[in-house]
Formats: structure tokens, sequence, C-alpha cells
């Protein structure tokens, strides 16, 4: 029997004698209890996954002395912007896998240039290792919540009608930031479910704009895609329809809710009318009108004085038709030639900062949200060039995205971090950038650890290095520092785990015996795995959310109308809610 006393609080564990005796053994029941003690002294604090509190305990003096250098630089900026903390623009760009945006180097690889970007890596700081999840759903859900999506119930990225959505009970990164006294925007893709609990608007946003579904109704499920072969059987007029009985089974995406905005405190449709269908030009229409309102809204928040925080989430460069693009590349897909158009928008946003006087107080983010869309490599030229995989995938293909970080005056220009960091560190570092850590809830395990350190200290100063990756509920890898192992199958030894070393094989694609991996690597992963999946039990995931799509959006379309009929009718966990 091992007894470990913490203060005035004792635990007795069994273990066998030979583990208790390693260093890691050691860390590890330096968790087990650092947990208990810390939740028995100091409920107010947040609570991380396993595999921090091992890092915690390893580096605490080193993160408690660069805590004092982080205040006093976060107090310097304050100082001179007027007490204020800085402003937020925070871009995610769909579907764009690592190497295809900045990395100049990298153009004669891909066929095009992004001018814009490479300038914000010259002028600031590119993150190289940054993780995203391996779909647009968790990889936003990861951003606002701080949390891998599967702990929120909201794990899969849904195209058409679902009645689910992000659980009013979970906690955005806007709603923090708004209760630290910034003005809150979002513009574009939302893609957080389509009831109304879910809406930006009642996420934490004061003003919002944005689709209820996403680019799977708006860029591929309308007539302009089928006539160009990019999908079929979506317009019932092209086809007969001699043998077809449910009408509902190929979802129209005209009968859809298309975009909404906030009008006087309500939502309003805005791009259909009864009985219109859902085209290519309705498409490039509500990008470039969201392009347009960014603009407008970072001049806006800029002369209300106060802090801000832009979420800007463009719906291109996903777009399928050849003949609306208009930037031609070496490439000739129509995703890089969306990309060059979008690489000019973001040179808009960040020359609206700089005419604004804002740029020294502002802090700009650009990043993709998971791998290329690789099931339409051929007309969209995607492709996964570097790392094996895309999107959808636990590869590091679909989960290694491009990262840049501008703020002039505050980031060394042209540095680069190749410190791990995953999408959900984003929501705890903007807290502590906001001076709003206080407002994280400690209800729940935080998996964003706060990554201030690499923005302000440099290369070297994360404080992360680990990821779980899963798709959808079900966890298929685990990285740490610079291996990777796939889980094997239930029931399988550990031992025989497919194991990647990233630097030496960064397709994945020659797994080596985990025994020549340090220390026996495969039961160091199962370890891990171990803890992440107790520390499950102990903060259960949230069930599902489910509701009656498109509730508090006025003046439906009657064909949206007759939709949502039949789609409740057929929903029985929808049928009381809609009575």
């Amino acid at each position: 029997m091992i007894t470990i006393k913490c203060k005035s609080k004792e635990k007795t564990i069994s273990s066998a004698v030979a583990l208790s005796k390693t260093f890691l053994f050691s860390i590890f029941m330096i968790f087990i209890l650092g947990i208990g003690c810390s939740e028995a002294q100091n409920n107010n604090k947040i609570i991380h996954d396993a595999d921090y509190y091992i890092l915690e305990a390893q580096n605490k003096e080193k993160w408690e002395a660069d805590n004092k250098k982080i205040e006093e630089k976060l107090a310097e900026i304050r100082k001179n912007n007027g007490g204020n903390p800085p402003n937020i623009i925070f871009i995610l760009l769909d579907d764009l896998g690592f190497g295809e945006i900045g990395m100049p180097d990298l153009k004669v690889l891909r066929g095009y240039d992004t001018p814009n970007i490479n300038a914000m890596a010259k002028n600031g700081m590119s993150l190289e290792r940054m993780y995203s999840e391996p779909s647009c759903t968790p990889t936003r859900v990861s951003m606002l919540t701080g949390r891998y999506s599967v702990r929120t119930g909201l794990t899969e990225a849904k195209a058409t009608i679902a009645g689910e959505g992000l659980a009013a009970e979970e906690v955005t990164i806007a709603e923090i930031l708004r209760d630290a006294g910034y003005n809150t925007s979002h513009v574009g893709k939302w893609h957080m479910g389509d009831i109304e609990q879910a809406y930006a608007n009642n996420q934490g946003f004061d003003y919002a704009e944005f689709p209820i579904h996403q680019q799977g109704q708006l860029a591929i499920m309308h007539v302009d895609s089928e006539n160009s072969d990019v999908i079929r059987s979506v317009d019932p007029d092209s086809e007969l329809q001699t043998y077809t009985k449910d009408r509902t089974f190929v979802a129209n995406p005209s009968h859809m809710v298309t975009g909404v905005e906030m009008r006087d405190g309500k939502l309003y449709e805005v791009d259909l009318k009864p009985g219109e269908k859902w085209t290519q030009q309705k498409y490039r229409e509500m990008n470039e009108r969201y392009q347009e309102n960014a603009l407008a809204e970072i001049k806006r928040l800029a002369e209300d004085g106060k802090p801000f925080f832009l979420n800007y989430w463009p719906l291109f460069p996903l777009t399928f038709i050849p003949s609306d693009v208009k930037e031609k590349t070496l490439n000739g897909g129509t995703i890089p030639g969306s990309i060059v158009e979008i690489d000019k928008w973001i040179g808009e946003i960040i020359n609206e900062v700089r005419d604004l006087s804002i740029s020294e107080n502002t802090i700009i983010i650009v990043m993709g949200d998971n791998g290329p869309f690789m099931q339409y490599a051929g007309i969209t030229g995607a492709s996964d060039r570097l790392y094996r995989g895309g999107k959808a995938q636990h590869l590091e293909g679909g989960v290694r995205v491009n990262a840049f970080v501008l703020w002039l005056g505050v980031i060394e220009p042209g540095s680069t971090s190749e410190d791990i960091v995953h999408v959900s560190d984003l929501f705890t570092t903007f807290a502590r950038l906001a001076n709003a850590q206080d407002k994280i809830p400690t209800d729940r395990i935080i998996d964003g650890v706060d990554q201030t350190g690499i923005l302000l200290l440099g290369d070297t100063n994360g404080r992360r290095d680990y990821v779980h990756i899963y798709e959808g509920p079900v966890l298929k890898s685990v990285v740490k520092n610079k291996f990777k192992m796939h889980l094997p199958p239930p029931g399988s030894n550990p031992i025989a785990a497919p194991i990647y070393d990233l630097y030496r094989d960064p397709r994945e694609e020659r797994p080596i015996d985990s025994v020549k991996y340090g220390p026996w690597a495969g039961g160091q992963f199962a370890n891990m795995i171990k803890r992440h999946m107790a520390m499950k039990m102990k903060y259960p995931d949230r069930e599902p959310t489910y509701d009656v799509p498109y509730g508090g959006i006025e003046e439906l379309r009657p064909e949206t109308v007759q939709m949502l009929e039949i789609f409740v009718m057929s929903a029985p966990q929808l049928q009381k809610k809609s009575k």
C-alpha cells in the first residue's frame, strides 16, 4: 500500500510495487491526487484534462515565472491603449490543410500564391503545429467552448435539417468576452446547429448574420452543381420521379432556411423569397455580402471605443463551379482560385484595421478549420500535398492546419512556433488576453490551455505536448510530442498499435513496432488514454441537444414550413417539443 498526503487530506492507493518506483507512476499519482486536493481547496480552479497536470507538475516553476512576465506585458499593453485589452479578429477558413495558405515556398507545389497571408506571416507569427478537429462543426465547437467537441454532444458536421445543435449550457468565448466588456459580432458561416439555442445571437454575440446550415446546402446541393456533375439527383425536375414515394429523402436545399440576419433583436431569412431556387449566384452574393459586412463591422466596432471580438468565418474558399471562379491559377481548380480571392479579402481586412489606426491593439488570427475536402479533389484542385489524409479523418492531413497571428508592435515579426497548439487553446488564450480567466467555467473539463506565452514570449513557451483526436464520438489517435498512436481495435495489446514518428514519417505510412519508441511507448499511450477516459467518467460528455429546427426565425417561407412539419412528424424526440 502507498499512502500519499496532500496537506490535510489523505488518500491511500494500492499498486504494483515495481510500478510505484518509476518516475512516470509518481507523476501519475501526483495527478490523481492533485485534482482531488485542488478541488477541495480551490473550487474556482479551471479543470483540465489529465495530461495537463503531468506537464504542470514538471514545469510549474517555469510557468509561474513566465506568468509574471506575461502579466507585465499584458499590463503594459492595456496601459498603452487606454486601459483596454486587445481587440480580437478571428478568421476561420474552410477545408484548408497545412501548406495551403501562406508559406510562399510551397506555391510551386500547389500552383497559386497568397501574398496577403504571406505578409501576415512576415509581420507576425506562424503557429506551425496547430491542430484542428477533423471537420467543420467539431473545430468550431472546440474554438468556441474550449472543449473537445465530443464533450459537448455536438460531434458531426450536419449538412441538412437535423433538429440538433450547441447546447445553451455550453459557455462560449463570445459570452466570456461579452461579460468582460467586449462588443461581440459574428459574420459568416456558423454551423453550430439549426435549433434556436444554438444560433450565434444566443451564444454570446451581440450582432450576428450567418447561414443556418453550411456549404453542403449552399455550395453543393443546387442545380448549378448538378449541371456541373458535382452532385446528382438534388433537383427533382432534372429526372423522372416515377417511383419516388418519399420526396424528402433527397433534401431540397431551396426549402431549407439559408442566411439569417438580426433586425431589432429578431432573426429574418434574407436570401430567398417563396418559390425561389438556391443557385451559385446567390451563394456568391452571400459570400460577398459577408465580406462587405465584416469590413463594416470592424469600422462600427472600432468607432464605438470598446474592445471588440469579431468572429468572421467566410464560406469561400469552398466552391465547386468553375465558371464562378474569378481568379486564375496554375492549379486551375475551383478552390485555389477562391483561395486567391479570399487572400485579397483578408488583405482588405488588414488594411481596414491599419486605416482605423487600431493595428497595435488588434490581434488578427487566420487559420484553416480542417484538412482538404478530398472527396472533391478532382474539380476543386484540393490535395493532401504534405500530410496524408483530409477532412473528416484523424490523420495529420485531416487535422494539421496553418495558423497565422498578426499583432503589430507586440508579436515579433517573422516569428514561428513549433509548439503544439490545439484549436481549443484559442478559447483560454483569448480569455487571458481579455483579462477574463475568472469567467471560464470551473464545473467542467476545459481542454484548451493558455498559450499566451507563445504569443508574448515566443517559441518553446507552449503548455501542451499532447492532443486526443476524435472522429465524431470515437477516439481514433493520440499525439504526444513527436509521436502519434493510432488506436488499435478494442481488446488489442497496445504493443501492437501502429505508432509513428511524425518527423520521420509525417504521412503516417510506415508504422514501427511500439517497442522501438522510447520506453515501451505503446504502454505509455495506453496510460494516456486510460487517464483521459477516467476524466470522462468523472465529467461525462453531454448528451446531444435536440429541439425543433428554425425556432425563433420570423416569417418562414411556406415550403420551409411544410418541410419542417414532415421532419418533426418523423422525429419522435421532437414531437412533444413542437406542440
